[in-house]
């Protein structure tokens, strides 16, 4: 195990402001006090591992990631049990997919249990920050950049790894979203970086956003790349239909759909409940014909940010498509949210093995 430097920050927030702000956390506005630091170069590998205050970075304006996006990052979450104690959710998987990531970006490896010690080390020294409310939790962002003083196009040689968490609490509100379907925009092709979570894929789909935005919609939803004729991927969340036959439906990973470990979660709890799910290409317009017909009855985002998020509405230039009465959150997704989030908060018998506790 390496041993992480340990400095506490000089001006930690006073536990009355500390309190005020884990009362209501809005998304990724407030952050906690430290981060966890590691640098890597060619001669030393992975080294300087420790835990910091948190504050602004200084790099070179000719730092690689400024000019070819070289940079890759996680998303996962702490949670304060009923118990008191702190666990995180699945983090080998997100340790995997991060190295996995990096392979498809050029960068340098990290080791996955260096990647979870640093996470952990974080979490203990910002314990005081992960809130107890209901569908709140600490939200951790691993990420690394390229760090190379060079304007040459070409991997880089030097990273920084870094961990930065905030206390958060719902994504979305409690009702369910809206989605325009985008007919100008692709997320990701096959062969590209679609299955890697980097930044560019999500710069990439923000236009898109807008657009769904000025449509008066909560979210995007992209079409393949090829054909813009089957589904694929939300903005920044995986999704999933519901059949009048029981069954829920969605796409399967192929290279240009990040692989969720919600998603995979969701899949295997729904087969511990009964309810089997299918992989399969779902075409947009047999989607909209299928909810008019009743053959789709509910739809749901999944991601680690908004957990699960209940669908109400697919809208495009050529109508809207209506998930029961687009209002009301259907009973798989309710029962399947539920499911989820009683595990990841320490409510019921953990059979997966996916728990983490921390502190």
């Amino acid at each position: 195990m390496t041993t992480f430097t340990i400095e506490k920050t000089d001006a930690p927030t006073a536990p009355e402001r500390r309190a005020e702000l884990l009362a209501n956390p809005s998304f990724g506005r407030v952050f906690t006090d430290h981060m966890a630091i590691i640098r890597y170069n060619e001669a030393d590998g992975w080294h300087d591992a420790k835990v910091t205050a948190r504050r602004p970075l200084s790099i070179d304006p000719a730092s690689t990631v400024l000019h070819y996006g070289q940079e890759i990052f996680e998303g996962m979450k702490a949670y304060r049990g009923e118990d008191g104690h702190i666990a995180s959710f699945r983090p080998q998987a997100n340790a995997a997919r991060f190295a996995a990531s990096a392979q498809r970006m050029g960068m340098a490896v990290l080791p996955e249990d260096l990647f979870l010690q640093a996470v952990d080390e974080l979490v203990k020294i910002d314990q005081d920050w992960v809130p107890s409310g209901e569908g709140q939790s600490l939200y951790l962002r691993p990420f690394m950049i390229s760090n190379e003083v060079f304007l040459g196009v070409k991997p880089a040689t030097e990273y920084l790894f870094i961990v930065i968490a905030c206390p958060v609490g719902a994504y979305f509100g409690s009702g369910c979203v809206s989605v325009w379907v985008s007919e100008n925009y692709t997320r990701a092709a096959i062969g590209g970086t679609g299955e890697a979570k980097c930044g560019g894929n999500y710069a990439g789909s923000l236009v898109a956003q807008a657009e769904s935005k000025a449509q008066g919609c909560d979210q995007v939803l992209f079409l393949d790349a090829r054909e813009r004729r089957f589904v694929e991927e939300m903005g920044g969340m995986n999704v999933m239909f519901v059949r009048n036959d029981g069954k829920i439906v969605t796409p399967p990973l192929g290279g240009t759909i990040l692989r969720g470990i919600t998603r995979d979660s969701l899949i295997k709890l729904a087969a511990a409940e009964g309810v089997e799910v299918v992989e399969e290409q779902i075409e947009i317009d047999e989607l909209f014909e299928g909810a008019a017909s009743g053959k789709y009855v509910e739809a749901f985002a999944c991601g680690t940010a908004a957990v699960l998020s209940p669908i109400g509405s697919l809208r495009r230039p050529a109508g809207e498509a209506k998930f029961g009465d687009g209002t009301t959150p259907g009973p798989v997704s309710l029962r399947l949210k539920k499911v989820l989030t009683d595990l990841q908060g320490g409510r019921t018998n953990d059979a997966f093995n996916w728990v983490h506790r921390i502190v």
